[in-house]
């Protein structure tokens, strides 16, 4: 889904979660190359997740999976935009926001 690009501390969404409901959490890290915008380091795929499980309450940590968008990507890796759904095991990934760069909007699709 075309859409701006996210960066650390953007919420998102795993649907299903670790244990079955939904579970959210917030980008922690993003890892090198670097793209940035407006001084923050945008999300690519492989950029690190905090999970909160929705039924213990247990944090866990997930790794973004691919693909996000098809035609930018860093090192390898594509860049992770607001409203992207990504297949992450054990389910999809759904990037909520806010985004880090309204500015810019990254109209390739996944």
């Amino acid at each position: 889904m075309p859409g701006p690009p996210v960066s650390i501390g953007c919420t998102v969404m795993l649907t299903p979660g670790a244990a079955g409901p939904p579970d959210t959490g917030t980008i922690i890290a993003v890892l090198p190359p670097f793209i940035t915008a407006g001084g923050m380091p945008l999300a690519t795929s492989g950029s690190l997740c905090m999970m909160v499980n929705s039924l213990t309450g247990v944090p866990y940590p997930m790794t973004i999976g691919m693909p996000a968008s098809s035609g930018v990507t860093v090192g390898g890796r594509s860049l992770v935009r607001m409203l992207d759904r990504i297949p992450t095991p054990p389910g999809i990934l759904v990037i909520l926001g806010p985004p880090a760069a309204p500015f810019i909007n990254d109209n390739w699709p996944p």
